[in-house]
């Protein structure tokens, strides 16, 4: 980032910290007011105020959300992508006998390819 950059764009640095503030405000209220007005009625639990909203927000994000946006923060591909595509064949077909063995039961019957059956 050049300097020219920053004194051109100082208004960025000023409303940044007000628009943080904004979301979390409205993230914790959202928060609240959905759990205030549905948990207590379907499941009779306690209201909250706004700062354990925000604690239920936060510590949903922590369990079941990622942090940040873009693609796998760096990583090519959720599942090994790039891996896979640069093992050999006897080594794709030893992985999948592996998990054949370990989710299907042993492994595909003796006299069969190996291959999924096909409809």
């Amino acid at each position: 980032m050049s300097s020219e950059w920053v004194r051109r764009n100082k208004w960025i640095w000023a409303a940044a910290p007000l628009a943080i503030a904004a979301f979390i405000w409205i993230g914790g209220e959202v928060v609240m007011h959905l759990w205030n007005w549905l948990l207590p009625m379907l499941f009779g639990v306690r209201t909250i105020d706004f700062w354990q909203a925000l604690g239920v927000l936060i510590l949903s994000r922590i369990l079941f959300g990622r942090w940040g946006h873009g693609r796998h923060h760096g990583r090519p591909d959720r599942f090994g992508g790039d891996r896979w595509k640069q093992t050999t064949p006897e080594e794709r077909e030893k992985f999948r006998q592996e998990m054949r063995a370990r989710w299907c039961g042993g492994g595909a019957p003796s006299g069969e390819s190996g291959e999924p059956e096909r409809l």
